[in-house]
C-alpha cells in the first residue's frame, strides 16, 4: 500500500509528540509500575514519597493468610477508599483513610462475601498537636459539644462498633465508643443455628457482579487510571 511522503512525515511527527509526553509523563517518577493497561502504579515521586494508585500484596506468613490492598496516597499518606482482597481475588475488606489513617467507616467479611464487623474510627491531622471534635453532650439531650484533644499520632475508636455472625448476618454484639473510651456494650442474642438468606452488603454485591463469570487470579491486574 503505497502511502504519500507527506502522510509519512506527519505520522512520524505524531509518534514523536507522543512519545515526548509519554516519556516526560514517566519522568516525574522515581519509580513506578506498568499495569497491562498500560497505566502507571506504585509511584513514587523524585523526593521519594508514594503518590496516586497503589496496590500491595502481603504473601501468607506463619499462618496468617496473605492479602491484597489497593487505594491511593498522598503524600505517603493513604487517603480516601481502600479495598482488601484474599490472594484468590475475593473481597474480604473496605477501609476509609484520613492523613494516613483509619477515619470513618470500615467493613470486613468473610471469603463467601457475608458481613463480620463493622468498625468506626477518628482520624486527627497528625501535622496538629491538638485537634478539635464535637460529641454528644451525655448531660443534656439531643445536644453536643466541642473537646479539644491532645493529637496522640493515630486514629482512635469513635463510633459504633458492630460484630455480626456471617453464618447468619445476625448482630452478634455491639459496642459504642467514644474518643477511644468504650461507653456502652450491648450484647444480642445470636440467631438459631439455622441459616437463613441475608443479603450481602452492597459493596460486596457490586463487586460480585462486576467480577462475574471471571476466572479468579491470585494476582488482580489493579489497574485504577493513568
Amino acid at each position: 500500500m503505497f502511502i504519500h511522503p507527506s502522510k509519512l512525515c506527519s505520522m512520524r511527527w505524531l509518534y514523536i509528540v507522543l512519545l515526548f509526553f509519554s516519556v516526560s509523563g514517566f519522568a516525574q517518577w522515581k519509580d513506578f509500575k506498568l499495569t497491562s493497561k498500560g497505566d502507571t502504579l506504585n509511584r513514587i515521586d523524585m523526593q521519594g514519597v508514594k503518590q496516586g494508585p497503589w496496590k500491595h500484596r502481603i504473601e501468607n506468613n506463619r499462618g496468617e493468610p496473605g492479602y491484597e490492598e489497593e487505594g491511593y496516597y498522598e503524600n505517603n499518606r493513604k487517603v480516601g477508599e481502600w479495598r482488601i482482597f484474599s490472594l484468590m481475588g475475593d473481597l474480604v475488606g473496605i477501609e476509609h483513610y484520613k492523613w494516613g489513617l483509619k477515619d470513618g467507616s470500615c467493613q470486613y467479611f468473610s471469603n463467601q462475601g457475608e458481613l463480620r464487623l463493622e468498625q468506626s474510627w477518628k482520624a486527627f491531622n497528625p501535622d496538629k498537636e491538638y485537634d478539635t471534635l464535637t460529641i454528644e453532650d451525655p448531660d443534656k439531650f439531643d445536644s453536643y459539644r466541642t473537646v479539644v484533644v491532645k493529637n496522640e499520632g493515630a486514629a482512635i475508636r469513635h463510633g459504633i462498633w458492630k460484630y455480626y455472625d456471617p453464618s447468619t448476618g445476625s448482630l452478634v454484639r455491639s459496642e459504642r465508643y467514644t474518643l477511644g473510651k468504650l461507653e456502652e456494650e450491648a450484647k444480642t442474642a445470636a440467631a438459631p443455628a439455622e441459616k437463613k438468606a441475608v443479603p450481602k452488603p452492597k459493596e460486596v454485591m457490586d463487586f460480585e457482579k462486576k467480577n462475574s463469570g471471571k476466572k479468579k487470579v491470585r494476582f488482580k491486574d489493579g489497574s485504577t487510571g493513568g
